[in-house]
């Protein structure tokens, strides 16, 4: 027999979840699962980790989001539920392609439109996005649980068939889970007769939120950084028990004899969820040319104009090296990725907006030069054009260019205009839980001493990239503190199962995107703590996805 997790918060349920996407992966694999679900708190930050880990591993990658649906309308900054509630999660799984689309639509809205202490939707955005999506009841934070909860078996009836109706006959499930929370009994033995009476199938789960057992007490610190408070404080957020890892079938049986069909159904549900994402395949915006001119013409028009400009009477060889290059960009698709940069720059000089040279690889193209997006000429320097666009390796073209620190904003906000606010958004950004500051972290939450603390801290080296494993082997001083005294190692052996974890989002200092179609129809939408709407993937990962990533950066 066997059973699949459909209920899992990973290390992208900032500051809830640690249960690092590799462990989880390779934790299932061992458990001989051939599939596995993330659904993190009302977002997709890690669905792209999530699907490559569990593919090269051999797993069958279940994209989903535990979504918070907003009692009345998204719209409303009230809370009018029952018991006054804010929102109730909603469990949803990507069925296929188009259940992808709709549930990064769905995530989107809860941030564009029904933010209020969460990302929140609505029902009426869950019947406009519901096709290709299969959706579990959730945990006692779910609409019929909470019903339930409070004995109102009526209204939780009304609400399990209100979702039916919503998502589809098959495609939505009330959830049983139990980590041995007396009120899990009551609402699961309710949920039997829930189903009996309405015909809607139960499915069992349990709410992972790390992934082994002994990770109970690392992630009991990681909810003290999330609220602020220390070990020792009595009134704080807990998951009492220690239940919530990444279980065995056996585990899982032994909790549910009562329900064998729950665990079964997780498998059923698995069989049927099959999203494939498309990587390498550009999606490059259109630019829009004059009236009698293709794109490849007005490219070609222009960059023989700038020939002429910077090389009077030009050598044979110059119109040679700048068709080879032009034949490449042709070749490799991005003939309009020029034209848009061409233009943004053309109008940061039109505009009196300071411009710098151009950075990077970039600078070995002759076509680059043409049209001024840099500075430097790549024939006088003998530079390559093959570091920067080179058919045998595909990969996006990658130009850096600066902007006046003052005014870097308004060609943004030129962009925005030409292609649309849906089609050009800024990039998102994870500061993460690094060697230095987790064991400062740790250290507070655990209310050690702060000298002491503080002195393991500068003990890890001041280098790029250090990890405590690194730094352990590095430095002797704090290799005999580990070995010697046991606070210490404690310290740092919590601190070591937290390192690396997301902590924050910001939004990326240069990165924008520009899409060929509204940005939600390939990438989930995020909300920067300023306000301002983000991707939820960054900008590796967009790349990877075809995406256009614009570098527009700062100078002071």
């Amino acid at each position: 027999m066997n059973f699949t997790h459909l209920h899992t918060h990973t290390e992208y349920s900032l500051l809830d979840g640690s249960n690092k996407i590799k462990e989880y992966i390779a934790r299932v694999k061992e458990l001989g699962m051939d599939s596995a679900a993330i659904t993190d708190h009302g977002v997709m930050f890690g669905v792209i980790d999530f699907y490559k880990e569990a593919k090269a591993e051999g797993i069958n990658p279940i994209i989903g989001c535990e979504v918070y649906v907003a009692p009345n309308s998204r719209f409303d900054r009230e809370s009018r539920g029952a018991g006054d509630d804010r929102y109730y999660h909603l469990v949803l799984l990507a069925e296929n392609n188009k259940g992808y689309q709709n549930l990064m639509k769905i995530v989107s809205k809860g941030f564009v439109e029904g933010f209020y202490y969460k990302p929140r939707v609505d029902k009426e955005v869950l019947r406009m996005y519901h096709e290709g999506i299969i959706a579990l009841s959730a945990c006692l934070a779910g609409e019929v649980q909470k019903y339930l909860t409070r004995g109102m078996y009526e209204e939780a009836k009304k609400a399990a068939l209100e979702y039916e109706e919503i998502f589809g006959k098959g495609n939505f499930f009330l959830e049983i889970q139990d980590h041995g929370i007396p009120a899990q009994k009551t609402v699961n033995q309710q949920q039997l007769i829930l189903s009996q009476d309405t015909g809607i199938p139960l499915v069992a789960t349990n709410d992972v939120h790390y992934t082994y057992a002994e990770d109970a007490e690392p992630h009991d610190i990681l909810l003290c950084l999330q609220t602020g408070k220390k070990l020792t404080d009595a009134d704080r957020m807990r998951y009492e028990g220690g239940q919530y890892y990444v279980k065995s079938y056996e585990e899982m049986a032994q909790l549910f004899p009562y329900a064998l069909e729950a665990l079964e159904n997780t498998n059923q549900i698995a069989k049927r969820c099959h999203v494939e994402i498309e990587f390498g395949v550009t999606k490059l915006p259109k630019y829009d040319v004059p009236d009698g001119y293709t794109a490849w013409e007005y490219l070609n028009k222009l960059c023989r104009e700038g020939l002429e400009r910077k090389y009077p009477n030009p050598e044979p060889y110059l119109v040679e090296r700048l068709e080879y290059e032009l034949g490449v960009i042709k070749e490799m698709g991005y003939i309009d990725y020029f034209l848009i940069v061409w233009d943004f720059i053309r109008y940061a000089r039109e505009n009196g907006i300071m411009v710098g040279p151009g950075r990077g690889s970039a600078a070995g193209s002759i076509v680059a030069y043409t049209l001024d997006i840099t500075k430097l000429d790549p024939m006088k320097y003998q530079l390559l054009f093959e570091r920067f666009l080179n058919p045998e390796r595909v990969s996006m073209p990658d130009i850096d260019i600066d902007f006046c620190f003052e005014r870097r904003q308004e060609v943004i906000d030129y962009v925005v205009r030409k292609y649309g606010k849906e089609r050009v958004v800024q990039i998102v950004t994870f500061g993460t839980l690094a060697a230095r500051g987790v064991i400062r972290d740790v250290g507070r939450v655990m209310d050690l001493p702060y000298a002491m603390v503080d002195s393991i801290a500068k003990m890890i080296p001041n280098e790029l990239n250090i990890t405590i494993d690194k730094a352990i082997t590095k430095s002797k001083e704090l290799r005999t503190a580990y070995e010697e005294d046991a606070q210490v190692k404690k310290l740092i052996d919590m601190a070591k199962r937290l390192e690396g974890l997301p902590r924050h989002t910001s939004m990326h200092a240069a990165g924008v995107v520009i899409s060929q179609k509204n940005v939600d129809e390939y990438v989930p939408l995020s909300r920067a703590s300023d306000g301002s709407i983000t991707t939820q993937f960054t900008m590796t990962t967009l790349e990877e996805l075809g995406l256009l990533k614009m570098d527009v950066r700062i100078v002071r």
